[in-house]
């Protein structure tokens, strides 16, 4: 088998309770984004536009519905002989299945891929950030400073860098100082959990750090600190573009409204770094009676017959004449009944909405988002206030 430079693992099974309904019966990087996508999307693609074709991804948590969509991995050109696209479920050992522990404890439950693909190098993700990066690049740096570790680092505003692992780093950009989420941060250089190791230092570090009883397992706060408290070669990557964790319905919601606009602030279209869908193909949208979107996207397989303002419409969504949907993102496959108004609101996939609902009120903000879960069905003049959610029985 041919030795691979690179080989990416994607650490794809977390929770993800604060997006609450959303991750009930769906992993987190399964859920919906920009009306045809999925969060795990963006790192894939990233992978394949990099030039880097081996993929591990980790799954735990409701994994059914993430494995079926990323099925052999030919959506993002990864179904390879010699590579491709594999779902890698926690080890089953003889005395049964062992949960992945942490970050680190999943990447050392498989080694053995590692192994087999016997790259030089091996770059870890998450899988729920929504970016476009080009790894190579970051590789490249890598490869040229000798690190033992590269980490992506971007520059947050000082009065969120409490939310994130903070990165001191000098004039060569060697990290000297870590902080997990530190009270008091000495820089605003964010960790993006985009590690890029040499495999022997990586394989060495989770074989030693799972021999540890006190460690939580964890790159964050046990691999990366570590591993400055031995002097070795840490390096920051510094990514200038756009970057969002969307672990939160705010930051979700944030994240899709950043998508609209003649010149909106993350653009999926319109340049090279496409990225790749393993959805379904639908037939064109089309618009009925007096049905109209304004600043919206609204994707194939759309039946418009109300009013969209402002919102993200995902695939094969129905939205009845007199219905008006504003500041709001609706997942494929659901109906907006007639006449009914909804506003600031994440209504997830397959949802039924009766006609004359009313979802939000005078409060609805984007701290104040409405959530309907997936399968849920509302009955005729239905009414749900602001910041509440909504789930099927």
């Amino acid at each position: 088998m041919k030795k691979k430079k690179c080989v990416a693992m994607l650490l794809a099974g977390g929770q993800g309770s604060r997006l609450k309904a959303l991750t009930t019966t769906v992993a987190k990087p399964a859920v919906s984004f920009g009306g045809k996508y999925r969060i795990i999307d963006f790192p894939l693609s990233n992978c394949t536009n990099s030039g880097i074709d081996t993929v591990g991804v980790l799954t735990q948590y409701q994994p059914l519905i993430l494995n079926e969509y990323i099925g052999t991995g030919g959506s993002w050109d990864l179904d390879r002989k010699n590579g491709g696209a594999h779902v890698l479920a926690p080890y089953q050992a003889k005395r049964g299945a062992r949960w992945y522990e942490g970050t680190a404890n999943a990447i050392y439950q498989n080694i053995q891929f590692l192994n087999k693909y016997d790259s030089e190098h091996v770059l870890i993700l998450s899988g729920d950030h929504i970016y476009k990066m080009d790894y190579s690049k970051m590789l490249a740096q890598h490869i040229s400073t000798d690190a033992d570790i590269t980490i992506a680092v971007i520059d947050v505003p000082m009065d969120e860098a409490s939310r994130f692992g903070i990165m001191s780093y000098d004039k060569d950009r060697k990290i000297f100082d870590f902080a997990e989420k530190p009270k008091e941060p000495k820089s605003n250089h964010a960790s993006m959990g985009v590690y890029m190791f040499k495999k022997d230092v990586l394989v060495k570090m989770l074989t030693e750090d799972d021999a540890d009883e006190t460690s939580e397992k964890d790159f964050g706060k046990n691999i990366i600190p570590k591993m400055l408290s031995l002097n070795m070669r840490v390096f920051a990557y510094q990514f200038e573009g756009y970057w969002k964790d969307v672990g939160t319905l705010k930051s979700l919601w944030e994240a899709n409204m950043d998508l609209l606009g003649v010149n909106p602030v993350f653009a999926l279209d319109g340049d090279a770094w496409k990225i790749y869908s393993g959805n379904n193909a639908y037939p064109p949208a089309l618009f009925l009676n007096d049905g109209s979107a304004n600043n919206s996207i609204v994707t194939e397989g759309d039946i418009i017959a109300g009013k969209v303002i402002n919102s993200v419409i995902g695939e094969g969504v129905t939205i009845e004449e007199g219905a008006v949907v504003e500041n709001s993102v609706v997942f494929s496959g659901s109906v907006i009944g007639a006449g009914s108004r909804v506003s600031y609101a994440i209504i997830d996939e397959d949802v039924q909405i009766g006609a004359g609902c009313v979802l939000g009120d005078k409060k609805s903000s984007p701290d104040r988002i409405t959530l309907v879960g997936r399968n849920t069905v509302l009955p005729d003049g239905t009414a749900i206030e602001s910041g509440s959610v909504t789930e099927a029985e």
